[in-house]
């Protein structure tokens, strides 16, 4: 595609889009500090190139928040049936903070016994799981992020959608050396993409999704209108069982095709599980040791001959965090017709408009 056909973008400060967001979360009732830290990670999301999780959501929470399909102000409750385990019910606040409690509770925990781990239930979608392991590897945690979703995957070998496309998440701290922040989908494409491609007149490759006859397709209306297939076959299939394992069924969640889509189901909550858990570095080594091994283990990674086409090899996560460094310096783009439907959003409920600049 040539740049003239490309979409035109606009660049927008992180602390503009922070304001933003912070004001239309607190005109639905919500806390100025709970807006405050949910604005923050819808723009973390953004920085970090996974926009598909950023500001381009703001208008759905604030629509289930309007209509009371989303707590304002949760009041989350914890219960202990052990030392090292909680259960949390998000009390259907935004998943954001109920995210955000839940791995504060279990690096609370871990840091008493070496471990914390955390199930949630009644909770909503809670963004990119980055948001989370980033907290727990400031803080000098490894860290577990699983969460459950709206059916939009088949099991391998089906056509019909059971499983969310949950994101696999992890995360570990080196110490002078980048850290290791994986968070993938199980899915071959994320339904944005697809989204993409029909808005642009393009086809998708083949391999990325069924139609709803269960005919693969590279029709991306089509799709839309079927399933994304997972990573892998059976095996992305198999991570996306466990996921769903982990979050919805052990956590009390919904799940199994339960959780409602929260941008077509408006007659209920969505109950969404997650599944926290934090690991203390020094359990069986120092956690100075841990760091130290962690920074052989990346240097090992990163002087490993390069394949034919490559010029560098990056850790999970590295890319994001450059990524994140020149946004904050240059500010972070979006598709013109984005941020109009911001600026749509924001007279409507009578806020001001987020500026941007073009390049």
């Amino acid at each position: 595609m040539s740049n003239k056909d490309q979409a035109p973008l606009v660049y927008v400060k992180a602390r503009d889009a922070t304001r933003f967001a912070t004001e239309m979360l607190k005109g639905q009732g919500v806390k100025s500090e709970d807006a405050s830290t949910v604005a923050g990670c819808l723009v973390e999301a953004d920085l970090r190139g996974v926009q598909t999780h950023g500001m381009s959501r703001l208008p759905i929470y604030v629509k289930r928040l309007e209509k009371g399909l989303v707590n304002a102000k949760p009041n989350m409750k914890v219960v202990k049936p052990v030392s090292a385990c909680a259960s949390l019910d998000g009390d259907n606040g935004l998943g954001f903070l109920v995210g955000i409690r839940a791995i504060s509770e279990a690096m609370t925990m871990a840091e008493k016994s070496g471990v914390g781990v955390v199930g949630v239930y009644n909770s909503n979608h809670f963004g990119m799981a980055a948001t989370y392991l980033l907290r727990a590897i400031q803080a000098g945690f490894f860290a577990f992020v699983f969460t459950n979703a709206a059916k939009s995957m088949p099991p391998w070998g089906g056509r019909e959608g059971l499983f969310g496309t949950s994101p696999f998440a992890a995360g570990a701290p080196a110490g002078k050396l980048p850290s290791f922040v994986l968070d993938m989908s199980p899915a071959v494409a994320a339904r944005g993409k697809i989204r993409l491609a029909e808005k642009r007149g393009e086809s998708i490759p083949e391999g990325y999704a069924l139609d709803e006859n269960g005919t693969s397709t590279i029709d991306p209306t089509a799709a839309l209108r079927g399933v994304v297939l997972p990573i892998g076959g059976y095996k992305g299939s198999g991570l996306s069982m466990l996921m769903e394992i982990l979050s919805g069924v052990f956590t009390g969640a919904n799940f199994g095709g339960d959780v409602p889509d929260q941008y077509t189901v408006w007659d209920r909550p969505q109950n969404v599980g997650h599944f926290f858990m934090a690991l203390k570095p020094g359990i069986f080594v120092t956690e100075k040791g841990f760091r130290d091994r962690m920074d052989v283990l990346v240097s090992r990674i990163k002087k490993n001959p390069l394949a034919i086409g490559f010029d560098e090899i990056f850790m999970p996560g590295e890319i994001e965090s450059c990524l994140e460094v020149e946004r904050r310096q240059k500010g972070i783009p979006y598709m013109k017709s984005d941020v109009d439907l911001l600026a749509e959003l924001a007279s409507e409920y009578d806020v001001e408009k987020m500026p941007y600049r073009k390049d």
